[in-house]
């Protein structure tokens, strides 16, 4: 048996009081030239059950916790897997719109994930307006984070539209290997202990470090977030079951336009212009806050090339970084999340991702649990709401000969923290996921148009409109 790593198990534990923590992808794709959206998508489900393609491991395998695992979380792995119960076939009515896919994926994302199995489903869906089809993806965050996700999906595109007879989305891309073991014998603990140990004077040394950046940089600059630092929102709350869910997508020419213009990175762009589409929706709310929101953002340490399996399901540091909300201007505020993003980066970087978890769990945690809690409002949260940025194919890519249309992002909301956004590259498009609990954002569709506005107005202030 192969132990869990800490965060993995951590995200696991959590889910139990709080909500399903899995991701997903939404592909919406044109079928071959010549062939109708439902025969494809009948075609690809036959194929996806019967293929004898190797199924890649990290989706062959599912966690366990018992009194012969010393109550520790491990992987076991499943020999005989049954696809039936992960791959589904979904026909909307013919003529179905992009919201009305939206609001299928809306009710698909909230179901929780079934833990006696492999923690991934996927769903092949015809009907979409155009003869379009779509192919949904949700897999556990354990299992896999954004960037390899991502990856994973990459690598089973082409882009060569005349190929055919391709490997399904699950298939292992390398040849057949499991990650390194970690068994749980006495042995092998007391080595990790050892292990664990003779590395810990480093690990503390970068926690302290990390600790007094955060607190210096909180006292004297506007760019550094303090712990329980951000105003109280609405997307700080206890969750319902019931998930929202709208996208929309940028041209990639745009962003970069604004990104040499202001000499910053396509990421802060990307950020400020999200702080200007909820500086928007929550001044329409009246509930903008005097003082800025707070964002969760994930740092990858994958390289690109890097992101397959190497038997970590995330590989991720976390930062906390000021959105300037309150500041009026976009040129500003494109500005201080700048420094905001260097510093969040420079702290990953300098102390690792696990210097940068230990030092915010106490942060995460509260802000997560508080809403459970009676006297919970009380307390302030740590930051509002997660955005996050990762990349996709960087070409436009094709399926058995469907054209790969668009590619969007459904990320993971939970008790404390109501809204997600996060956004993906594809070829020269940009998707924006916007996920939210219906009852605290039920009108999330409305962050689409705001998202055009806040990009002309950046546009505007940088002065390449």
């Amino acid at each position: 048996m192969e132990m869990l790593d800490p965060l993995d198990a951590m995200l696991l534990t959590a889910e139990l009081i709080s909500s399903p923590m899995h991701v997903a992808l939404a592909l919406i794709m044109s079928p071959p030239e010549g062939m109708t959206g439902t025969a494809f998508v009948d075609e690809m489900y036959q194929q996806g059950l019967t293929a004898s393609d190797p199924v890649d491991p990290r989706l062959r395998r599912r966690p366990h916790r018992g009194v012969e695992t010393g109550g520790l979380w491990v992987w076991r792995d499943v020999a005989d897997l049954d696809l039936s119960r992960h791959l589904h076939r979904l026909t909307m009515p013919r003529g179905s719109s992009t919201d009305d896919l939206w609001a299928l994926v809306s009710e698909l994302h909230a179901e929780p994930l079934d833990r006696s199995a492999p923690l991934w489903l996927a769903y092949l869906i015809d009907g979409l307006d155009g003869d379009r089809c779509a192919l949904y993806i949700k897999i556990h965050h354990i299992v896999v984070d954004g960037v390899a996700g991502l990856k994973m999906i990459g690598d089973s595109l082409t882009d060569d539209p005349d190929r055919r007879a391709m490997a399904p989305f699950y298939a292992s891309t390398q040849p057949a290997k499991y990650p390194r073991r970690r068994s749980l014998n006495p042995l092998s603990v007391v080595r990790d202990v050892a292990g664990a140990a003779a590395s810990g004077v480093s690990l503390a040394r970068h926690v302290a470090s990390a600790e007094l950046a955060n607190i210096i940089g909180g006292l004297t600059t506007s760019t550094v977030a303090t712990p329980f630092g951000a105003p109280h929102t609405r997307f700080n709350t206890k969750l319902s079951p019931y998930r929202v869910f709208a996208a929309t997508s940028l041209d990639r020419k745009r962003i970069r336009a604004i990104q040499d213009a202001a000499d910053v990175t396509g990421n802060d762009v990307v950020t400020a212009l999200i702080t200007g589409v909820l500086r928007d929706w929550l001044t329409k709310q009246d509930e903008l806050p005097d003082q800025s929101l707070v964002a969760l953002c994930p740092v990858t340490v994958r390289g690109r090339d890097a992101a397959g399996d190497d038997g970590h399901g995330n590989q991720f540091g976390l930062g906390l970084c000021p959105l300037p909300t309150a500041v009026e201007d976009p040129a500003e505020r494109l500005r201080l999340v700048h420094y905001a993003m260097s510093n969040v980066k420079h702290q990953v970087a300098a102390n690792g991702p696990g210097a940068m978890l230990l030092v915010l769990m106490p942060a995460v945690v509260p802000t997560a649990l508080s809403p459970m809690l009676p006297f919970g409002s009380r307390v302030k949260p740590s930051y509002n709401l997660p955005i996050s940025n990762v990349p996709g194919p960087q070409t436009h890519s094709y399926f058995n000969g469907a054209s790969v249309d668009e590619i969007y992002p459904v990320s993971v909301v939970y008790d404390g923290m109501a809204l997600n956004v996060t956004l993906c590259s594809y070829a020269d498009r940009i998707g924006v996921g916007y996920i939210a609990d219906r009852d605290v954002v039920g009108d999330v569709d409305d962050l689409v148009p705001l998202t055009e506005t806040a990009l002309a107005e950046l546009e505007a202030a940088i002065g390449v409109a």
